[in-house]
């Protein structure tokens, strides 16, 4: 019997990728490469998002610059290069400069484990199409994600407004929450490929890609990486309703171009990672790469395939956006804490204890017990969204207490369970409605009710003495 330990379960911790044929100039031109396509496909993210959402919504997305709309990205481009660059003079400028950049340069930094493809000839130096790998490739992609939160925070917090502050305050505990769910999905991945290089975990899918296998942990990461980007239904750090535009209230131009593009950036980024741990990486999908001995897995074509599948998560973003409304606060902490996260925890256990049976039992199939609790996982799932939740008994109400709105010199609304005392002229009336049931009171009641002046007389009285 074989001794299971951690180190069995990570049989192969090395990257598959051979980059000792690369050189300077290769690797610029590979980080050159990364840069330009992230930046043409925020763009291009730009243009469809808003004529999908359009089509959506039965309403027109953008139709003059350029045909179909295609030049308006270059528009709103331009107009953040050339509009005012204001910045608060409560704000803390060293910071409130420094913020943006944080989050930019992290959302910049996470392809560079992103493989987009196998070994091509590159001006005659045969190189991975991948800028770098190494062993912790799936720790470096959660490293630095987090490092992100710092841009978001740090730009509410300097700011010197209480709405960014508060966009700040909600940004870190939605990166906590969903941090948590993602890396169980992820630990998931790394159990079954025995390796967190993102090379090795796509040369593991050769037979199966992650997603089939580990479907409950896809859904995780897919609802995950939702909240992971700010984007609705989880956008509560910059709510428009509740906090005008949160952690980038009192940005401008370029400052808030910089959180603008690290948006969609950090969208290009968890689409490719669930690309590349889930879905097969840059490789054909199965009726295509079964042909010609997976002719379609080489050369060229694999950066098609892993473009393909990352812009079908790009869809899924836009399609939950025109399709589902925000959460409120406490449903979205409640959503993270009691629902994703104790799947995701039993989902783990799970899954290491069938790779460790398999690792015992070798030459046991154990993939149809694994699908079934799978299977059991995703109903009991289900199953928790409808459960009836248990109600608080509704306290005891109480008679409302007297309330002063003059008490502190100027006026104030009153508080839940305030009532406002009645005013002057309602006491008159209620008096007056009194004294209506005994009788000469008429005359008295038509005085009343006559309309008066500034010096307090009705008009026959003005009259009177005038004569």
């Amino acid at each position: 019997m074989n001794t299971v330990t951690l180190g069995s379960l990570l049989a192969s911790p090395h990257p598959v990728a051979d980059f000792s044929n690369d050189n300077g100039w290769i690797w610029l031109l590979k980080a050159v490469g990364i840069v330009v396509f992230l930046l043409v496909s925020v763009l291009f993210a730009l243009w469809f998002e808003r004529r999908l959402v359009a089509r959506m919504q039965l309403r027109p997305g953008p139709n003059w610059h350029g045909p179909a709309g295609a030049w308006q990205s270059f528009a709103d481009a331009g107009k953040l290069l050339l509009k005012e660059d204001m910045t608060v003079k409560a704000a803390d400028k060293v910071v409130y400069h420094v913020a943006p950049l944080i989050s930019v340069t992290c959302a910049l930094l996470i392809y560079a484990v992103i493989p987009f493809g196998p070994e091509v000839s590159i001006f005659g130096v045969v190189t991975p199409l991948q800028l770098t790998d190494f062993s912790g490739g799936v720790l470096y992609i959660l490293g630095v994600t987090a490092l992100g939160v710092y841009g978001i925070v740090l730009g509410g917090w300097s700011s010197g407004s209480t709405y960014p502050l508060l966009g700040a305050v909600r940004s870190t505990a939605q990166i906590i929450s969903y941090e948590l769910s993602m890396s169980l999905a992820l630990i998931a991945v790394v159990i079954m490929s025995g390796s967190m290089s993102t090379s090795a975990i796509v040369e593991a899918q050769a037979q199966f890609w992650w997603a089939v296998t580990l479907f409950p942990a896809f859904v995780l990461y897919v609802i995950s990486m939702v909240g992971e980007t700010n984007r609705l239904p989880f956008d509560l750090p910059e709510a428009e309703g509740e906090l005008v535009s949160g952690f980038m209230t009192e940005y401008s131009s370029m400052k808030f171009a910089w959180f603008f593009l690290a948006e969609y950036i950090n969208m290009l980024n968890v689409s490719a990672v669930a690309t590349t741990l889930f879905l097969g990486g840059w490789r054909a999908p199965w009726p295509l790469s079964a042909i010609n001995d997976g002719m379609f897995n080489t050369g060229w074509w694999p950066v098609l395939w892993f473009v393909v599948k990352v812009w079908m998560f790009m869809f899924l973003f836009v399609w939950i956006r025109g399709s589902l409304l925000r959460f409120r606060y406490d449903q979205f902490m409640k959503f993270g804490w009691k629902v994703l996260i104790p799947i995701g925890l039993v989902f783990v256990v799970g899954v290491a204890t069938i790779q460790v049976l398999r690792l015992e039992l070798e030459g046991v199939d154990l993939r149809t017990p694994l699908m079934i609790g799978a299977g059991v996982v995703v109903v009991l799932a289900v199953l928790s969204l409808f459960l009836p939740e248990r109600k608080e008994p509704e306290p005891e109400l109480s008679e409302p207490e007297p309330f002063d709105a003059f008490a502190g010199g100027y006026p104030v609304p009153p508080l839940p369970g305030q009532v406002l005392p009645p005013s002057p002229r309602a006491a008159r009336r209620a008096a007056a409605q009194e004294a209506a049931a005994e009788p000469g009171t008429v005359a008295v009641l038509e005085a009343e009710e006559a309309p008066q002046d500034e010096a307090g007389q009705t008009p026959e009285t003005k009259e009177s003495d005038d004569v």
